[in-house]
């Protein structure tokens, strides 16, 4: 340095660190009174943060130093020159052609400042916390640190939590407990973050340090992995205490024990002590139900997770005497309150295990029946291998802990399962499926299927015309009679056949289809995709295999009345372009099943969408083409990307018959009109339902009915009334 010559260095993108040789009137230096030149050029004036020292090694010329902060109003041009004060009386200062590294600038500082250089920068660092702390003004205030205060302490282990907070322990000659402002190097956020500190005796640390402990707040906290430092407010300024080379890290199950081991030396604010001593008692992966000296006890009879991060859950806990003041069940960072959403129901049988244990007994007010529960929850889903658990907070403020691994299934079989282990009898049903099972399901999302091997037999890409997409379920046992009929009819002999099933269900019948495409002469390609699923499911693999433009769907529960369907179908479709026709539905009895859907306004606030169904087969024999509201997708002629663009098929319903009426509704919403073909039926029955018995066929029923009316009751409850209109 020399007078009238100043050294920049860039700070950040708004700021830049002047350090010079003159006096300078320290403290805040207005606009007007800062002159700045761009490029040579006048560019206005800017006000500026000016801090003055005298100089250790003083000169007849120069006798003080001084550093400005000076915001640069996103100038892209070079500074070349500026002046403080007016501009007859007012110091002129030219730019060195180089800007300096932080570090060359902080060495610079420390030099020329020397034994007021820690207050020099400190008063630097205070102007500089207050602003945007991006990754480049952190590096800037770290060099600064490092220049004036060489070794001030290292963290030397990072702790994660699954509260989030961060956990750090080392030895620091400046820090203090207390709450503390902090900036952590390495962290995306650009924001100061606020960190409870505790200090304890560290006989190993340099020049009789503290050691110090302390606590990120979770919605601060960076990732344990990133933190390179820690810039603080101490005792006498600012420090920066860096990460140890060989610094430890620790997984949020072994953190607990960390704390445990520090918490009885350390000592700092009440409030500090008590969030250590929380992380302290947290979740470190065993189970501590059982081990609470009182009555308190708890089991989990199931436990299922859908895709999303949905949980179902279902079990007891036993607390007659209301020792637990709330229930949740955690993962990672994430928490759901599970006792504020719960049905509880009775289980007289977790009562009647406690009854021969004395010190287990329920006071005179805690007589009751109440113990099960069934909740649904939804957790972080980004880390399945994370532990998950329930934690129990008890009235006087301690926890316990359950740990559980859910059973990853589809949202359909945990709702299955789960109403399926209730008594349909139980009072409580219908509590569980209003409060739990419906909103469970109707907040799952479905992941589309995922093909898992394709097999073709015959030359299948050597016939024309749009594919037969026959979708075969988990209950259609034979399709051996309906590829026969195929094979009878002229029109479908030729046409390219593709047949989608469950993994399972492939492994099994593939080789035995392969043989029976072959003896008929037939086309086909197999399709297998991975889980389980019904026709509908199937028919969505099945799409993602083909690259046609339209497709032919059929249910293997369906069977063509008579030959030339197929051709009938194709006709109709040629003439409708980007349309949806489907065939009448029968029933054997010659009565039925599906000839259109219609849409009901005139009930209040609840649409009715129902169908045609009932009338004798040959009332609508001899029908026109008839538009209606939503087609049926068991048996069409559609466009391929009409089903993968509409988002596939729902998740969230237990039954097939809601399931396809939801997805024909949203098909017709997007703008593609539906068609019912009456000159073309075919032979099927309804669904049989899921369960084993009539009540669970019902209850089935019921629960997509719920799902149904509160997705769509809000979206159709302003269309107009829609029948069956000839096209």
């Amino acid at each position: 340095m020399r007078p009238g010559r100043v050294i920049g260095c860039r700070v950040d993108k708004t700021t830049l660190l002047i350090i010079g040789l003159g006096r300078v009137l320290a403290g805040e230096v207005v606009a007007g009174d800062v002159m700045v030149d761009v490029d040579g050029d006048q560019a206005g004036t800017r006000s500026a943060f000016v801090l003055e020292w005298r100089l250790t090694a003083q000169s007849p010329r120069a006798k003080h130093g001084f550093a400005a902060l000076l915001p640069t109003d996103g100038t892209d041009g070079a500074i070349t020159a500026m002046r403080f004060g007016e501009e007859k009386t007012g110091a002129r200062y030219i730019f060195a052609p180089r800007l300096a590294s932080a570090e060359e600038a902080a060495a610079i500082v420390a030099e020329s400042a020397g034994s007021q250089s820690a207050a020099v920068i400190d008063g630097l660092i205070d102007v500089l916390m207050a602003g945007n702390l991006d990754l480049r003004r952190r590096l800037t205030i770290t060099a600064l640190l490092q220049a004036a205060h060489a070794n001030d302490g290292f963290i030397e282990l990072i702790g994660e939590s699954h509260e989030g907070t961060t956990f750090l322990q080392g030895w620091s000659r400046g820090i203090a407990p207390g709450p503390c402002r902090v900036s952590v190097v390495g962290s995306p956020t650009s924001m100061a973050s606020q960190c409870s500190i505790a200090v304890f005796s560290r006989p190993d640390a340099p020049d009789g340090a503290p050691g110090f402990v302390g606590l990120l707040e979770a919605t601060e906290a960076p990732r344990a992995r990133d933190i390179e430092g820690l810039i603080f407010r101490g005792r006498a300024g600012w420090r920066y205490a860096a990460v140890h080379p060989r610094k430890r890290m620790a997984g949020p199950l072994e953190t607990p024990e960390h704390v445990r081991s520090i918490l009885p030396r350390a000592h700092g604010a009440p409030d500090v002590l008590l969030s250590l001593r929380a992380v302290a008692n947290s979740f470190d992966g065993e189970e501590t139900v059982s081990s609470l000296p009182f009555p308190v006890r708890m089991g989990i009879d199931n436990m299922f997770e859908a895709d999303g991060g949905k949980l179902l859950a279902s079990g007891w806990l036993y607390d007659p005497d209301a020792h637990v003041a709330a229930v949740r069940l955690r993962r990672c960072n994430g928490a759901a309150r599970l006792d504020e959403r719960w049905t509880r129901l009775d289980r007289p049988d977790v009562a009647d295990s406690f009854n021969d244990q004395q010190n287990f007994a329920p006071s005179i007010h805690g007589a009751q029946c109440a113990h099960g529960f069934i909740a649904h929850a939804q957790l972080p889903s980004e880390d399945h291998s994370a532990p998950c658990y329930f934690e129990l907070t008890l009235r006087d403020s301690r926890r316990a802990f359950l740990p559980v691994k859910p059973t990853r299934v589809s949202a359909r079989l945990a709702a299955l399962r789960q109403i399926g282990s209730i008594d349909p009898a139980n009072c409580a049903l219908p509590a569980i499926v209003d409060t739990q099972i419906v909103p469970f399901l109707s907040e799952s999302r479905q992941s589309a299927p995922v093909t898992d091997t394709i097999l073709d037999a015959g030359c299948f890409d050597q016939e024309s015309g749009p594919p037969i997409l026959i979708g075969v379920g988990e209950k259609e046992e034979n399709i051996s009679p309906l590829l026969a009929l195929l094979a009878l009819d002229p029109e479908t002999r030729r046409a390219p056949i593709v047949i989608a099933m469950p993994a399972e269900r492939f492994r099994r019948q593939a080789a035995r289809l392969k043989e029976l495409v072959r003896f008929y002469r037939l086309s086909a390609r197999l399709v297998s995709a991975k889980g389980s699923g019904d026709f509908y499911d199937m028919l969505e693999a099945g799409t993602q295999a083909l690259s046609c433009e339209t497709v032919v769907s059929l249910s293997a529960s369906l069977v063509p009345r008579a030959t030339g369907w197929y051709g009938k179908l194709l006709a109709t479709a040629a003439t409708l372009k980007g349309s949806i026709i489907s065939p009448v539905l029968a029933y054997e009895d010659h009565s039925v099943r599906w000839a259109g859907n219609w849409i009901d306004n005139d009930n209040g606030d609840q649409p009715v969408v129902g169908r045609y169904a009932g009338y004798p087969l040959k009332a609508v024999t001899d029908m026109k083409l008839s538009r209606i509201a939503a087609a049926s997708l068991e048996c069409c002629v559609m466009p391929r990307d009409a089903l993968l663009g509409a988002g596939g098929f729902s998740g969230g319903y237990l039954g097939v018959q809601k399931k396809g009426l939801d997805l024909g509704l949203r098909l017709s919403r997007s703008g593609i009109d539906s068609y019912l073909l009456p000159s073309v039926q075919m032979w099927g029955c309804d669904d049989a339902g899921d369960g084993d018995s009539p009540a669970m066929a019902a209850l089935v029923e019921d629960i997509d009915r719920k799902i149904f009316t509160s997705q769509w009751s809000p979206v159709l409850a302003g269309e107009k009334h829609r029948e069956m209109r000839p096209a």
